[in-house]
């Protein structure tokens, strides 16, 4: 029988939407889709509504007469930051919601000392299916930290502060990172200088610094451990936690991992509850409170077994695939430039696995595994981007290749880069030097994000024009890399200023930043010409 299909539909989407549904009888177009959504007449089908709402807004966004309008711009003299359908203004004191038409302010916090001023946050959304303590833990929050070590979480809808943590006044902390996101968050604190540290003495000289380790919903403490010189090597410059690791770099170009939930079994001194009595040192206080803090309740004794070592360059070291994979830049001058993808379990080389882009350009292609989960890597050069996948070879499932997925292109006119060119008088010049790959007279790749609730790859190119960069977003088929979509920036692009893109399903965010602290947020919405 001949398979009907959705009009505006694929025979692939078609199919993939009725498995994904499960439903015998198929709906006959998206006007019946949006018709049938407020009735939720999706049995069996858990997660089907939002998919169905989702594939339309894509239909949407990437049509031929959709166009994206610059609706608003503000300008700020402090940093400005975007998560989540949120802008935060002002050390985050301010907040507006970037999904309306054109974006409105939520709340305004009252003016603070320097001290009280947020330092760094992160947006925190309650997660579902899980039994809370407070009702305020299923609404998302704002985690803060303050100038003076309080740890804030705030109501994302008003900015109301529903809990505050006293940290204490060993060090100060300022940097907040993601362990497993929306589920663990680390706490870092600032380093110490090596000046300082050779000045002090007693056990806190060799610290370098610390990192807080909270569980978000419900909020509780981890731990709180030191990155010490003296256990670490005199060598240590920075640590991380990510998914459960220790990750130490050291100068030397060495990356040691350890197990943190190892770490916490072994050096624990005292679990430590928020809000409950405790006696450390000879001191009884209230954990979390002012002026008794959270101890340090992580102390090492010995020098902890790490997981893994490897030897790579500027300490660029990531993990990702499945089986766990791991890229860097081998720790030797002929390699620079290059990367190599090897198995965590054995350090062996995949096939295929030494990618070298072999770009001529002032700045560094870069590399990534993709967000997306697919276990797949996005190599992005000034003109090139290249998206690879690591696939199991034939006969033999303890060995990988990486092969390549597709490859995006930056639109640039062929050309013929003699080196040898004639004057209007006949006589030959030979040039000292050849075009490079990110020249600005042609179209560079600048920034390469991923939209997960539409599965779009959303590239940034820039071209210099005259006196002044001209900048585009294009959204690509996550699946294809296919162009679907081309968006033009109205505002000047400055590739010399730091700049920030952000495209959020129907909204595009640009944040610029410029010298002696100019920033500048520019909101793009998705509009409908139905002239054309």
């Amino acid at each position: 029988m001949r398979e009907e299909v959705h009009p505006g539909l694929t025979l692939h989407q078609s199919s993939v939407c009725k498995k994904a549904s499960q439903r015998k009888n198929t709906l006959k177009n998206v006007c019946s889709v949006i018709s049938t959504r407020p009735l939720g007449s999706f049995t069996n089908s858990a997660g089907d509504l939002l998919r169905q709402n989702m594939d339309i807004l894509r239909k949407l966004v990437c049509q031929k007469n959709t166009i994206f309008q610059n609706v608003w711009t503000k300008h700020s003299k402090s940093s400005i930051s975007y998560a989540k359908g949120r802008i935060y203004f002002d050390n985050f004191r301010c907040c507006f919601n970037s999904i309306p038409t054109k974006p409105q302010q939520i709340y305004e916090m009252p003016r603070c000392s320097k001290l009280e001023k947020i330092e760094d946050a992160l947006l925190c959304e309650g997660p579902v299916g899980e039994s809370l303590p407070q009702k305020s833990d299923y609404t998302p929050s704002l985690i803060a930290v303050t100038g003076h070590n309080w740890l804030l979480r705030l109501s994302a809808h008003t900015g109301e502060t529903l809990e505050k943590v006293y940290l204490g006044s060993y060090r100060k902390f300022r940097y907040f990172a993601w362990d497993l996101p929306q589920e663990t968050l680390v706490l870092k604190s600032i380093q110490r200088k090596a000046t300082t540290m050779q000045q002090e003495t007693g056990s806190h000289g060799a610290v370098l610094f610390y990192l807080a380790v909270f569980s978000v919903y419900p909020f509780a403490l981890l731990g709180i451990m030191e990155i010490n010189k003296d256990i670490f090597g005199s060598n240590v410059t920075d640590a991380m936690i990510s998914h459960g690791m220790l990750i130490v770099m050291h100068s030397v170009g060495l990356v040691r991992i350890y197990s943190f939930e190892k770490i916490a079994e072994q050096y624990m001194q005292q679990k430590l509850i928020i809000g409950h009595s405790c006696s450390w040192k000879g001191e009884t206080g209230t954990v979390g409170q002012y002026p008794f803090g959270i101890p340090c309740n992580i102390t090492f004794t010995e020098s902890p077994p790490f997981l893994f070592e490897v030897s790579c360059q500027d300490n660029a070291f990531q993990v990702g695939g499945f089986p766990w994979h791991y890229i860097i830049t081998p720790n030797k001058k002929k390699d620079k430039g290059c990367f190599h993808v090897r198995s965590l379990d054995d350090h062996s080389l995949a096939k295929n696995g030494i990618l070298d882009m072999k770009c001529c350009s002032l700045e560094p292609d870069w590399i990534h595994f993709h967000p997306d989960a697919s276990e797949r890597i996005i190599h992005v050069g000034p003109n090139q981007i290249n998206v690879l996948r690591l696939k199991e070879l034939q006969n033999d499932s303890h060995s990988h290749q990486v092969v390549e997925d597709f490859v995006i292109l930056a639109s640039r006119e062929r050309q013929v880069n003699n080196l040898v060119t004639k004057t209007a008088s006949g006589r030959l010049v030979k040039k000292r030097f050849s075009l490079l790959d990110d020249d600005p007279e042609q179209e560079t790749f600048k920034i390469v994000t991923y939209e997960d609730e539409l599965d779009l790859l959303t590239v940034v190119a820039v071209t210099q024009t005259e006196a002044e960069g001209k900048a585009h977003v294009d959204l690509h088929c996550n699946e294809t890399g296919k162009i679907l979509k081309k968006i033009p920036l109205l505002e000047s692009w400055d590739v010399t200023f730091s700049h920030a893109v952000f495209f959020d399903r129907d909204t595009l965010v640009h944040i610029e930043e410029r010298p002696n602290r100019h920033f500048s947020c520019y909101v793009y919405k998705m509009q409908r010409n139905f002239a054309e």
